[in-house]
C-alpha cells in the first residue's frame, strides 16, 4: 500500500521535472551549448565544469582543438544533472509501480517502458556529444525526451486526473489520436529543422524567399544518414535543402492549426450542448495552439531570439501534454483489494 502511495505522490513530480529537461534542452541547443563539453558523462574528464587552474590546463591539454568556454560547459552540465535527476525519478517510479502494482490504475510495465526509453535517451545523449550533433540524433534525443514527458503526463492523468468522459464519443476519440499523431509528427519535423539549424532558412512570412512555392530540394533535405551541414554526398547542404526544411515545417504546423483547431471547437461546443463536459480542456487546447503558432510566426520575423526558440519548444511539449491529458479512452478498471 505504501508503495503505491509513494508512485502516487511522485507521478506528480515527474511531468513537471521532465518538462524543466526539455525546456533546459532547448536552452543549451539554442544557445550554441550542445558541444559545451566534448566528453560523457563528465566534463573534460571530469564530474564537474573544471574551475581550478591546474584542471583548466589540464582539460586543454586533453582537448587542444576543443578550448573551455565554461559558461556552455555549466549550461550542458546543468542539463546533464537535471536529466539524471528525472532517470533516477522515473526508476524510482519503476520500482514502486512494481510494488504496488495490484493498487495502481495502470500496468507497471509502462514505467518500465518509461526506464527503457530514459536509458535510450542516455545514450542518445551521449551520441549527441560523440557524433558532433549529427541531426538524426539530434532529432531523435528530442523526440525522446518529449515521448517521456508524454508517458508520465500519461501515467500521472490516471491517477490523478479526469478520465475519459462518457459523454466523448468514439468520433471525439479518434480525433484526439489523430490530434496526437499530428503533433508528433510536426515535432519531428521541428527538431529536424532546429537540428540542421534551418529556422531561418525563410526570414519572411507567410511567404517563404518572396515565393509562395519556392525551390525545393527533399532528397537532401530528409536524407537522414548524414553530417550536420553536409548533403548526402558529403558537400554542403544547399540553401534548397535548408528552405525544404523550414517549408515543411510550416506545412506540418498548418496542418496541427486545422486538426487541433477542429478538435478543441468541437470539444468546446460539446461542452457546451452537455453541461457535464469539462471545457476547460478545450479552453487549454485553444489557447496553447494560438501561442504556439504565435511563437512560431514571431521566430520567424523576430530572427529567432532565444526567448522565444526555447518557448517555442515549451509550449511544443504543452500542447502535447494537453492532448495526453484529454479523454481518449475508457475510465479504468477499479484497482484491486488488498
Amino acid at each position: 500500500m505504501m508503495a503505491a502511495l509513494w508512485f502516487k505522490r511522485l507521478i506528480l513530480l515527474a511531468p513537471l521535472l521532465a518538462l524543466t529537461v526539455v525546456g533546459l534542452g532547448a536552452y543549451v541547443r539554442l544557445s550554441d551549448a550542445g558541444l559545451g563539453c566534448p566528453d560523457w558523462p563528465g566534463c573534460y574528464g571530469q564530474l564537474s565544469v573544471p574551475q581550478h587552474p591546474a584542471d583548466v590546463a589540464a582539460a586543454a591539454s586533453a582537448y587542444p582543438d576543443k578550448p573551455l568556454e565554461q559558461h556552455k560547459a555549466w549550461k550542458e552540465m546543468l542539463h546533464r544533472y537535471l536529466a539524471g535527476t528525472l532517470g533516477l525519478v522515473i526508476l524510482g517510479l519503476c520500482v514502486l509501480g512494481w510494488r504496488g502494482r495490484k493498487q495502481l490504475a495502470i500496468s507497471p510495465w509502462l514505467p518500465t517502458v518509461t526506464t527503457g526509453l530514459v536509458a535510450l535517451q542516455a545514450m542518445l545523449g551521449m551520441w549527441t556529444v560523440t557524433l558532433l550533433l549529427k541531426p538524426a540524433v539530434v532529432s531523435a534525443h528530442l523526440l525522446g525526451g518529449m515521448l517521456t514527458l508524454a508517458l508520465l503526463v500519461w501515467m500521472a492523468h490516471r491517477h490523478w486526473g479526469r478520465i475519459a468522459s462518457t459523454q466523448i464519443s468514439p468520433i471525439h476519440r479518434r480525433w484526439i489520436r489523430l490530434a496526437l499523431c499530428v503533433v508528433l509528427l510536426q515535432i519531428i519535423l521541428g527538431g529536424w529543422t532546429s537540428a540542421n539549424y534551418a529556422a531561418l532558412a525563410c526570414t519572411d512570412f507567410p511567404t517563404c524567399q518572396s515565393s509562395w512555392m519556392p525551390a525545393l530540394n527533399y532528397a537532401d533535405a530528409y536524407h537522414v544518414l548524414r553530417e550536420l551541414g553536409q548533403g548526402p554526398d558529403g558537400n554542403a547542404l544547399s540553401a534548397d535543402a535548408l528552405v525544404t526544411i523550414q517549408w515543411t515545417h510550416r506545412l506540418g504546423a498548418l496542418l496541427t492549426l486545422l486538426v487541433c483547431g477542429t478538435l478543441a471547437l468541437s470539444l468546446l461546443n460539446l461542452g457546451l450542448i452537455n453541461k457535464g463536459t469539462d471545457t476547460v480542456i478545450a479552453k487549454v487546447l485553444l489557447i496553447l495552439l494560438v501561442c504556439q503558432i504565435s511563437l512560431g510566426i514571431a521566430n520567424v520575423l523576430l530572427r529567432l531570439p532565444l526567448l522565444l526558440a526555447v518557448a517555442h519548444n515549451v509550449f511544443a511539449a504543452l500542447l502535447l501534454s494537453t492532448l495526453v491529458a484529454t479523454p481518449s479512452s475508457p475510465p479504468p478498471k477499479p484497482p484491486e483489494e488488498t
